[in-house]
């Protein structure tokens, strides 16, 4: 087997509160570049809550079919222009944070 390194590439990219109120910014940024994306929540009247017992969740159509964010989930806009979720410690691992250019 070849061994290879992933690219250093640059992405976009936000970590969900697991709210309504969170998930809005998310779904409209995910919409105004073309893909598509929807939020769920089985309990209405504890849509605003982020406390674990609450289904909270945004589908979000990527390249390989629909996916779901939870709590905590990082959204990423890839070198595609395409969106998908990723778990927080998969993201950890996988990125860091890239310091302003100053000018």
């Amino acid at each position: 087997m070849a061994r290879y390194r992933k690219l250093p590439v640059e992405i976009e990219a936000v970590q969900w509160d697991g709210t309504a109120d969170g998930a809005t910014p998310i779904i409209d940024w995910i919409l105004s570049s073309g893909s598509t994306a929807t939020y769920t929540c089985s309990n209405p009247d504890r849509c605003q809550e982020n406390d674990g017992d609450t289904p909270h969740s945004i589908s979000i159509r990527t390249l390989e079919g629909d996916m779901r964010a939870d709590l905590d989930d990082w959204i990423i806009r890839g070198v595609q222009n395409e969106f998908y979720p990723c778990k927080p410690d998969i993201f950890a691992a996988t990125y860091e944070p890239v310091e302003a250019d100053p000018q």
